[in-house]
């Protein structure tokens, strides 16, 4: 029977049947007759029927005078809504801690210590890590730089301090890894734990960092590892100690069975470069090569012109119990055969012996620059997530604005669903309203070198510094100018 025929066949049967008043399933008015009419037309849609992504208010996390860069954020896995954060304070020495137990509504703030300075010299903090174990402490990492009184710089150290309050007070501090003199500088730590529940290294603590010397070959790559709750630490080397030791950017993450594994920036052989510990951080295979690039170092691109965005590697593992359990995840910047910067990614099914082509995490857009990427896998729906500086809603027509964006894979790396904007207002750190240079911009910093994401149970935490804000009008500041603020916002995917 033809579909005119089957409609005029219903069409009868409504007429013999009694009309209630106001009802809308009229005889000469079926409900499903529009559908019928749209797929006669147009074909069944082709939608796949993925849950949306939701995006929160944007919260001014840090509320204080003076520009803050280079932001952090971990989850704590026992209890999601309990967040940490971190970021360098720039016109203050210690580093800047956050805490909140809404899931990111409402933050407070808090300092960390310091060791002493080195005779009559200051010291700072700088380059924030953080991540929670399974007891509910959170460790937060950063490097402590010591100047002399005019004779430039006395030393580095590594820095973990432990909360077991959710990041309000942070009551112990270990400091190790001392290096002395200007030629010797620890930099660019990150820091992860060991939270499988059935890991023989289960709350283990790992920061790994790059240990610059100069070239010399005793620098390189190194990570440490804490076995008593960041009380002490001890240090294994993990790239080639032959080597000339130029990379930067080392981040360690963790497989779901205690697997521990780095990836850095090898800049002097110009790859994302892997290696990986089978017995909690002790001894490392020989170093692997994730994937070659074009950038070895930064780029100075219009929208951080001043510090140049740094290629520097995030990496996660799936600890989920779906179907890509064990599957390494690593992502980067670098350039485009257009001459922009995107970010890749690539991931590893034998435990980071081979890893596949790279893969853009992004909308193919033309004369958009990403830059500053975090990527995080959430350890109960195996999702893919990665947050990035974007340039697309520029309107100078330079490059210059930025938002936060967010890409998310549901077939474990092998594409990644179209872009959320995280960002309400865009930011420029060139300049204000048309001029510049603008007092208000720290050109020194910008946004730093990297942002935060973290992830758990469908919801994302992104973490972020912008200059939405024109003036500082806070007690106390010395300067009422535009200054770089921390901000933070709630992705949610709706299933």
């Amino acid at each position: 029977m033809s579909p005119r025929l089957v409609a005029v066949a219903v069409l009868s049967l409504c007429a013999s049947a009694s009309t209630a008043i106001g009802q809308t399933n009229s005889p000469d008015k079926p409900t499903w007759w529009d559908k019928y009419q749209y797929l006669a037309t147009n074909g069944p849609d082709a939608c796949t029927g993925q849950p949306a992504i939701k995006v929160g208010p944007n919260v001014n996390v840090s509320n204080e005078c003076g520009p803050q860069s280079e932001t952090y954020i971990a989850i704590n896995p026992m209890q999601p809504k309990v967040l940490a954060g971190g970021s360098n304070e720039i016109f203050r020495l210690p580093m800047r801690g956050y805490f909140s137990t809404d899931s990111g509504a409402t933050w407070g703030g808090v300092d960390l210590p310091l060791p002493p300075a080195k005779g009559n010299g200051i010291n700072f903090g700088s380059d924030p890590t953080l991540a929670f174990d399974t007891l509910g402490n959170v460790f937060y990492g950063y490097i402590v730089v010591y100047f002399g009184n005019g004779n430039g710089i006395n030393g580095t150290a590594m820095a973990v301090a432990r909360s077991s309050d959710g990041g309000r007070t942070y009551p112990q501090l270990t400091v190790f890894s001392q290096e002395g003199g200007s030629g010797h500088f620890n930099d660019k730590p990150m820091i992860t734990a060991d939270a499988n529940a059935a890991s023989p290294f289960r709350d283990s603590i790992y920061i790994a960092w790059d240990a610059a010397l100069g070239g010399s070959p005793s620098g390189g790559v190194r990570l440490a590892r804490s076995t008593d709750h960041g009380a002490t630490f001890t240090i294994a080397r993990v790239d080639d100690p032959r080597g000339p030791g130029s990379g930067i950017g080392a981040v360690p993450f963790v497989g779901p069975n205690g697997e521990v594994y780095v990836a850095w920036n090898d800049f002097g052989a110009n790859t994302i470069a892997f290696n990986r510990s089978f017995d909690g951080g002790i001894t490392w295979g020989p170093p692997r090569v994730i994937a070659g690039k074009s950038l070895p170092f930064d780029i100075a691109i219009p929208a951080e012109f001043s510090r140049g965005a740094l290629v520097y590697p995030s990496c996660d593992a799936d600890r989920s119990a779906g179907a890509h359990r064990g599957r390494l995840y690593c992502s980067w910047m670098d350039l485009t055969a257009a001459g922009n910067t995107d970010i890749f990614t690539a991931f590893s099914d034998d435990g980071g012996v081979t890893w596949t082509a790279p893969l853009a995490a992004t909308d193919a857009l033309a004369g958009v620059d990403r830059f500053n990427q975090w990527l995080a896998v959430d350890p109960v729906t195996g999702d893919v997530n990665v947050s990035f500086y974007d340039t697309r809603n520029d309107t100078t027509g330079r490059r210059f604005m930025t938002d936060i964006y967010f890409s998310q894979s549901r077939t474990g790396g092998a594409s990644f669903l179209p872009n959320v904007r995280v960002t309400d207002v865009s930011s420029n750190e060139h300049d204000c309203n048309g001029v510049f240079p603008c007092a208000g911009i720290n050109y020194g910093n910008q946004q730093g070198d990297y942002a935060g994401l973290a992830s758990f149970g469908g919801v994302s935490h992104a973490i972020w510094t912008d200059s939405r804000d024109q003036l500082d009008f806070s007690p106390g500041c010395r300067r009422n100018l535009a200054m770089e603020e921390v901000f933070t916002a709630t992705v949610m995917t709706k299933r």
